[in-house]
């Protein structure tokens, strides 16, 4: 599952030794030459591990910061530009009204593993991927077959007209990969020693040392065979730590023994401004935060009482800079987001009056509920307070639980109703830039539950969904149309709420050069182009 969780990344300017670093950062630890140097991203201390997993085909959480520097896709979007644009292919064209596609691969790449990347190796990767059908493995989706007529050239034959060249640029299960590692190793045994720290990919930083459950966590170092070259300065390590607090957080970027901090809280992050150490950056994303109702417990009057309850303007005043206010489900950016589309603002009298035809709330018996969120997320604990607070007025009590991840998610998807939450609190983003993501995973029916945890299931939607992808690569205005319907229809049902769109709050030492906030691939830093 998707998380979204504070956390520091390490990066070792090139040429200089990694200890040597730590050394003049002030650093007096003694652990020897794993010591961190001048980058970090932090992240909760309650999920202690940033990789869920190693396999490129399948991690679909935090593990997205490490793949993007080991990893590359075939295409990278770029949303400064609204394009697709080259990466491991060069150029790609479609046919047959978007139902044939053919990419002519970069020549000279070679995996980790010292192979090649030829167009029969990227074809075995896509098909593993899908075979194993986990992450976002749902991009390739239309692809019914591939074919490799030379060495550089993969043919795509689809199902159904797919935006193919969009969705091989998503952030998640799109990575091209050598599919042995460098013992030959297949099957089972190449997905074990990928999970003990490994990886295939042909990204300019490969794995060099993973430290499960440890605070310095990750580390990966230079891959000398990087088709895109180390002239001019680059950094040679990138190091991943976990950092149990903000305020260390903050302590060590104002100390320069780490270079980047990301999603710290907000007033921790506003007392950077006027350092001029250090360089603050806030931008918009394609990401948001989700309440989620459960439509088996709650009746629709009781779901959009809810709704109405939340005082979303309150919350955003709370997390000063962090949140924007939300229009639908899809954030600013998007095709398929509208400025215009019915909303739920907060009125109390509509919700007492919605409760009361239910039969609850003021002046008749109250009404318990639920609400999971993610245990050390101050900005979600913020937002499960005030919407406590907001019900409690209305003769609701709301009981609120802050759960470690897995456990949170665990009890989402738990085969006894009983054990489920009224409301789950969670963030998500896109798997590429399309809306896609939210409606496929949040909304279309499932059974048994996985990421559908409003457990909604209708078949109107269903339909629209079905219909959309195809639309997207035919036609968008008639796409965006469809993502619009969708979302009055979601509007109208109250299964899930926008209760605010993300605004990244970064910081980094005010000496590196080359950073660009990109929403398509969430929190990423990619390293390589940075300037140390």
């Amino acid at each position: 599952m998707k998380r979204h969780r504070r956390r520091l990344i390490a990066v070792a300017a090139a040429a200089v030794p990694v200890l040597s670093l730590a050394a003049c950062s002030g650093s007096s630890s003694t652990t020897g030459a794993q010591q961190p140097v001048n980058t970090v991203f932090t992240y909760d201390t309650t999920a202690p591990v940033m990789v869920d997993g190693w396999d490129p085909a399948t991690e679909y959480s935090d593990g997205i910061l490490a793949m993007s520097e080991m990893y590359e896709t075939l295409t990278r979007y770029n949303s400064a530009t609204n394009s697709v644009g080259p990466l491991l292919a060069t150029s790609w064209s479609s046919a047959d009204g978007g139902k044939t596609w053919t990419f002519h691969l970069r020549h000279g790449v070679y995996f980790h593993t010292g192979r090649p990347m030829t167009a029969q190796a990227a074809k075995a990767s896509i098909l593993r991927t899908i075979k194993l059908d986990g992450g976002a493995s749902y991009i390739w989706g239309a692809v019914k077959t591939i074919d490799t007529p030379d060495q550089y050239t993969l043919v795509f034959h689809l199902s159904y007209p797919s935006p193919l060249a969009l969705e091989a640029s998503a952030d998640y299960s799109a990575y091209i990969y050598d599919t042995q590692g460098p013992a030959g190793q297949s099957g089972n045994a190449f997905t074990n020693w990928l999970n003990a720290g490994h990886d295939a990919g042909t990204g300019p930083y490969t794995a060099q040392t993973w430290n499960k459950n440890q605070e310095f966590e990750v580390y990966l170092k230079q891959s000398g065979r990087y088709w895109g070259g180390w002239s001019g300065p680059h950094f040679t390590k990138v190091v991943f730590r976990v950092v149990p607090q903000d305020t260390t957080a903050a302590q060590l970027l104002r100390s320069g023994q780490v270079s980047f901090v990301e999603q710290i809280s907000p007033s921790l992050w506003a007392s950077f401004k006027g350092d001029s150490s250090i360089t603050t950056v806030s931008s918009p994303s394609w990401q948001n935060l989700l309440a989620q109702l459960n439509v088996k417990a709650l009746s629709l009057p009781v779901r959009q009482a809810v709704l109405y309850a939340i005082d979303y303007h309150g919350i955003i005043a709370a997390l000063r800079g962090a949140g924007v206010a939300s229009s639908g489900i899809v954030p600013p950016g998007l095709f398929g987001h509208f400025s215009d589309l019915p909303a739920y603002s907060y009125d109390k009298a509509k919700a007492a009056a919605l409760l009361n035809q239910a039969g609850y709330g003021p002046g008749k018996k109250a009404l318990n509920l639920s609400l999971t969120y993610t245990q050390g997320d101050s900005n979600e604990q913020v937002v499960a307070t005030i919407i406590k607070s907001d019900l409690a007025a209305l003769n609701v009590n709301l009981s609120v639980q802050a759960l470690a991840w897995p456990t949170q998610w665990s009890k989402g998807k738990s085969s006894n109703p009983a054990q489920r939450q009224d409301i789950f609190m969670e963030y998500w983003w896109p798997d590429y830039p399309d809306p896609y993501s939210w409606f496929v995973n949040l909304l279309e029916t499932e059974s048994p539950p996985s990421y559908n945890l409003s457990y909604y299931s209708n078949a109107a939607m269903d339909r629209m969904i079905n219909q959309v992808e195809p639309l997207v690569a035919t036609s968008t205005s008639a796409a965006s149309q469809l993502y619009r319907n969708m979302q009055v229809t979601v509007m109208q049902q109250a299964p899930i709420v926008s209760v605010y769109n993300v605004n990244y709050q970064y910081a980094m030492l005010s000496g590196i050069s080359g950073f660009r906030v990109d929403p398509a691939y969430p929190n990423v830093v990619f390293v390589y182009n940075l300037k140390p």
